[in-house]
């Protein structure tokens, strides 16, 4: 962008009510009218639509340019949240939203015209709970008559490469349920507002489809991409964002901003800005406004010039602009009075306004125009030649790890608070809730937090955030466990278990071990817990012995428990740990694997699938699955990229958002890992060894169809110099003819091909950097017959470069910063320099594949919570004996169906969600991909469901009297959507549809 109309330290090529409601006081909003219909209305084009009564009038005959006066506040960046709030260390950047926010009110009321927009309710919300009512009062006034107007109102402006659709769906109902609450109907965005993203996915815009958006405006496109469109004219589509949803559920207008979100050059009016003022006085030496009118007419003109209809939108604002928000607006109440004056004076045909993305919006879709349909997405994303920012989606691992893992607690906190209600809010472990850890976690979808992008401080203190949000949640959840068990146990949660420590289960001579299964199916699970050196004795839940073992890890001399629980659907089951004095583990020697002679066959087997190693070297070369007899050749090894520090081609060197290699070519870890075979009636492992800064562990259970490799990398040696981009590779014969297919924000699934853009004529300038996709679940190759599959724990790059060939970025650290605006390096130290993780590795027939991958993804993001406690609690109700296992679901759901989410939405309310996991024809053999259809009367063992009212994904808007704007598509009408009753004994769901529902509910224990 345009580093004059900037602050320091900014981006280079970029500045980078009506449903009844649970308010923050605790009381409840009036209810809702019964719900009778479920279909989306839809408005013919020029059809009044409501929101849309206070646009300024326009003039039919001109080319209106709308001026959109706004600030873009990255929550969290080069400052922390709160330092960005209160305006601290502004040496850092200058920045201060309280006095954005205090400022444009004030600057909104001095003069009737002016409009603003404003986007992040992480900041607003902050700011709304200061005010006085008498300012609250006027801040309402102005929403209502659409001079203050929100757009996008998610929490955050949340990433979109990096960022999973459940989180994403999360923020966004947070921030516009405050919205609704505060504003009713008036505070409602019309439109999506993503102007600085990275790319731009396509999930993102049928998620933004189905929360009842009219239109999504961006601000960063591929620079040649950009080209193209700007050529033919096709800066504004309508987006078709899903091959399963039908049309026009999925289908959004979407519109690419002229000048990515910063004001035009030489029209910046901002304190951080440098540009001249208006200054109309002819007397005066720096008189200048017959320049800027010139100059602004042939700007509007010459913009004008690649969008379709007589108007154009200008944004006036960009990072943290409108501290002092009068400068702006005094000088554009000048350039408005001065242009339109030409009309009178000299026969101009541009007429400028201050103006809304909405309002811009309303006026395309009166124009009643044919619009182009786009179905692919805008990954990845270059803003010049070997530009790629394709390197964040692999940026900062272990805080991608821990957004994912808070995720699958929240929705386990979520589910007990919703199922047990107030008891679990208030009880024997204090109070808890899930307010806390809900923030922390919309908070880390912003663009600049999971993507990675932040500076070192500012990582530290998202995880700091999400730290914070555990703790009320774990007072929940021993709440609702003690509730539901009848128990009040001494609960501990082991927060550390993925390095092996949790000082309860390595001390006692016995403890209980609670596993909450937060799916809607049954599910087996293999418990591992670090304990000391004795032999143990584990029991089910009705008193009968499992199997169980101790393995010592070959790396350390840390013993494990393994048993595998059975856990029912949506609840828990609690196993019994005891000691069997004077008893010493018998031995599992780990055999070292790598040693000649090389005849010596080194595998690891279950009864569903086979993997064998190269005795000499100790790498993976083969999988077989046993039950459909496939037998795919395939070297697993890690490799890694040395980072560009820039070179004759490009001065760009690899940093937190850009990834350039310095050669094509990776370099391999080893040729050859050190191994260790652990073979027992629980697991079979082998260890492999790679250097003192990587290993891995390749596992198989019982009954596991997948093959589970949990690598370890870190802390990158950069003492050479060169910075290092470390990625596990997959190499097959496979014949992929240079496609591979990679998730959407974790639910739809895109082709991709090497070296190709659907849309228009690429030119490949990064043959590595340039074929990296963002991976937030999975990653697969298919030769028609055979699909080997690689699931992710968290967000990752990947690609595949080769026919054949797989690769995932697991962990980078590097040493030049990308120019982008961090200022630093990505140089990761301390507990983020190292990094554990896993791939889950699936090989199928491709006809059957995606029910392997859909469910087994499934339980990776939503695990089981493992809970401990010393056991011998008192009795939670006096006489009652305690329960050992619970479920909180009368009947199991169909495996194509996902309970997205259950949580609590008031007093005696809940917001519901059930999603069809499954796309149009992915299940080729069964009937997965087909509708299904649910009982939701009974459904729920702890409370009944007096009222069920459907909404719009956001739960912002009833289903029923939701309304979006209609276009017209070059592919031709689209079928409006017939109205249906809404019957809770028979609530069916499309291939990829997910419905959302808010439930007036009495818990059994309240009668």
């Amino acid at each position: 962008m345009d580093t004059n109309a900037r602050p320091s330290g900014v981006r280079a090529g970029g500045g980078r009510g009506a449903v009844g409601s649970w308010t923050s006081s605790g009381a409840l909003r009036p209810p809702l009218p019964s719900l009778s219909f479920l279909f989306l209305v839809l408005l013919a084009p020029g059809a009044r639509a409501a929101g849309y009564k206070t646009c300024p009038t326009v003039q039919p005959d001109m080319l209106n340019v709308h001026l959109v006066a706004h600030t873009h506040d990255d929550v969290g960046w080069l400052k922390t949240v709160d330092q960005y709030y209160y305006g601290i260390y502004n040496g850092i950047q200058h920045a201060g939203v309280q006095y954005i926010l205090d400022s444009v009110i004030s600057s909104l009321l001095a003069e009737p015209t002016r409009r603003f927009i404003y986007v992040e309710i992480a900041f607003f919300s902050r700011w709304w709970h200061q005010q006085t009512n008498a300012t609250q009062e006027v801040v309402r006034d102005l929403v209502h008559q659409g001079r203050l107007e929100f757009a996008n109102g998610g929490w955050v402006m949340n990433d979109e490469a990096a960022a999973h659709y459940g989180a994403i769906i999360d923020q966004m109902t947070l921030g516009l349920r405050f919205l609704e609450d505060t504003f009713g109907h008036d505070g409602r965005p019309r439109v999506a507002w993503h102007i600085d993203p990275f790319g731009h996915s396509r999930e993102q815009a049928s998620l933004f489809a189905q929360m009842g958006f009219d239109g999504l405006f961006f601000g960063r496109l591929d620079y040649q991409d950009k080209w193209v469109r700007k050529e033919k004219l096709e800066m504004e589509q309508v987006w078709r964002a899903s091959a399963s949803l039908k049309p026009p559920a999925a289908d959004l207008f979407t519109s690419v901003l002229p000048n990515m979100y910063n004001p035009p050059d030489n029209l910046c009016w901002d304190v951080l800005c440098a540009d001249k003022p208006v200054v109309e006085d002819p007397s005066s030496p720096e008189y200048n406004a017959k320049e800027l009118v010139d100059y602004f007419l042939q700007l509007a003109t010459a913009q004008g010039r690649y969008y379709r209809t007589n108007h154009t939108v200008m944004t006036m604002g960009s990072d943290f602009q409108y501290e002092n928000a009068n400068i702006w607006f005094k000088n554009l109440d000048k350039l408005i009075r001065l242009v339109n004056a030409q009309q009178q004076s000299n026969g101009s045909r541009v007429n400028v306004l201050y103006s809304t993305p909405a309002c811009y919006l309303w006026e395309l879709n009166k124009a009643n125009l044919t619009w182009l349909v786009k179905q692919d997405d805008f990954f990845p994303y270059a803003d010049g030649p070997h530009k790629f920012w394709t390197g964040f989606f692999s940026s900062r691992p272990a805080l991608k790890r821990y957004e994912r893992l808070s995720y699958n607690f929240l929705q386990v906190c979520n589910q007990l608070e919703a199922l047990v209600g107030p008891a679990a809010n208030v009880g024997p472990y204090g109070s808890g809730d899930s307010a806390s850890l809900n923030e922390a976690m919309a908070v880390l979808q912003h663009h600049d937090a999971v993507s990675g992008t932040s500076q070192q401080h500012v990582a530290d203190d998202y995880a700091r955030q999400l730290a914070a949000g555990w703790g009320p949640c774990e007072v929940l959840l021993s709440n609702a466990l003690s509730r539901l068990s009848g128990s009040k146990e001494k609960f501990t949660f082991c927060r550390n278990l993925n390095v092996s420590v949790c000082p309860l289960s390595q001390t006692a001579q016995s403890f209980q071990v609670t596993i909450y299964n937060p799916l809607g199916r049954k599910v087996n699970w293999m418990v591992r817990l670090p304990v000391s050196q004795h032999v143990f004795l584990v029991k089910d839940p009705s008193g009968t012995v499992v199997p169980s073992d101790v393995v010592t890890m070959p790396s350390s001399d840390i013993q494990e428990l393994l048993f595998s629980a059975s856990v029912p659907a949506l609840g828990f089951s609690i196993y019994s740990v005891t000691q069997v004095p004077g008893r010493s583990p018998q031995a599992h020697p780990s055999q070292p694997g790598s040693q000649k002679p090389s005849s010596r066959i080194l595998t690891i087997q279950n009864e569903h699938l086979r993997a064998r190693f190269d005795p000499d070297t100790g790498l993976l070369v083969e999988l077989k699955n046993l039950d459909q007899d496939l037998l795919l050749p395939v070297r697993q090894a890690f490799y890694w990229y040395n980072a560009s520090t820039g070179n004759n081609l490009s001065t760009q060197v690899s940093g937190a958002y850009i990834f350039r290699p310095n050669q094509q070519e990776p370099l391999l870890m080893n040729h050859w890992a050190q191994t260790r075979v652990v073979k027992t009636a629980l697991v079979q492992e082998v260890h492999q060894n790679f250097s003192a800064w990587c290993s891995q562990v390749v596992r198989l259970y019982p009954g596991q169809r997948h093959l589970e490799l949990e690598w370890t990398v870190g802390p990158i040696p950069v003492g050479d110099g060169w910075g290092k981009e470390v990625i596990s590779r997959f190499d097959t014969a496979l014949e992929t003819k240079g496609l591979f297919f990679t998730d959407s924000n974790g639910r739809e699934i895109l082709e991709r091909r090497r070296d190709y853009r659907p849309t228009w004529e690429l030119n490949q300038t990064e043959p590595v950097a340039g074929n990296y996709y963002p991976v937030n679940s999975r990653i697969y190759i298919t030769d028609g017959n055979m699909q080997l599959t690689v699931l992710t724990d968290r967000s990752q790059g990947g690609s595949s470069l080769k026919d054949g060939s797989i690769e995932l970025m697991v962990h980078r650290r590097l040493l030049r910063d990308d120019g982008r605006g961090v200022g630093e390096a990505l140089l990761e130290k301390g507990s983020g320099s190292w990094v554990r993780g896993r791939h889950l590795v699936l090989l199928d027939k491709a006809s059957t594949a995606a029910v392997g991958h859909r469910l087994q993804s499934e339980k990776e993001l939503l695990s089981p919570q493992v809970v401990l406690a010393p056991g011998g609690g008192a009795p939670y109700h006096p006489g009652v004996a305690p329960s050992t296992q619970f479920s909180g679901l009368r009947r199991e759901l169909p495996p194509n169906v996902h309970l997205l989410t259950l949580a609590r939405w008031g007093p005696k309310m809940l917001l519901l969600r059930f999603e069809h996991q499954f796309a149009v024809g992915e299940d080729m053999v069964g009937n997965l991909s087909s509708p299904v259809t649910l009982d939701l009367r009974d459904l729920f063992s702890t409370f009944t469901v007096t009222d069920l009212k459907e909404t719009t994904l956001a739960a912002n808007q009833l289903r029923a009297s939701a309304s979006r704007l209609q276009w017209t598509s070059s592919t031709g009408p689209t079928p409006k959507p017939s109205p249906s009753q809404l019957d809770p004994a028979s609530v069916t769901l499309q291939p990829m549809e997910i419905r959302t529902f808010l439930a007036s509910v009495q818990w059994k224990e309240d009668d």
